[in-house]
């Protein structure tokens, strides 16, 4: 089964982005993925008043599950809406750049990521 989860703990968020060879930022919100309670990503992220910026959307260093990643991303994404916040970047790794595109964010002419969230999760299927 597959598992999105807030991380409440900021010891945990640090454990979780050991394990996933990304910098932990305390002063990020962050997601954790879980496939059959093996953990199976993270995703740090913050609110701001220009937008949400998704800063790391990273799979464990030894475990890999496109799926639980592409849910945890929309999963943010949609935190980052519910917010209020209708606009959002992505400033992670771009080495999977299909699955950025896949979760919506779209590449400007400058090579940056970003998403206008305004009815992307009430208007129809993405």
């Amino acid at each position: 089964m597959l598992k999105v989860l807030p991380v409440q703990s900021k010891l945990t968020q640090e454990e979780i982005c050991i394990k996933c060879g990304v910098k932990y930022n305390a002063d990020l919100l962050a997601y954790a993925a879980y496939v059959d309670d093996r953990l199976a990503g993270v995703c740090q992220f913050k609110l701001t008043d220009k937008g949400g910026i998704i800063y790391d959307l990273a799979p464990t260093n030894d475990f890999y599950s496109r799926d639980a990643l592409f849910v945890m991303g929309r999963g943010a994404l949609n935190f980052i809406d519910l917010c209020g916040v209708h606009f959002a970047t992505y400033k992670g790794s771009t080495e999977d750049e299909p699955l950025i595109l896949q979760i919506g964010f779209k590449k400007t002419e400058q090579g940056e990521f970003e998403i206008n969230l305004e009815g992307f999760f009430t208007d129809h299927c993405h």
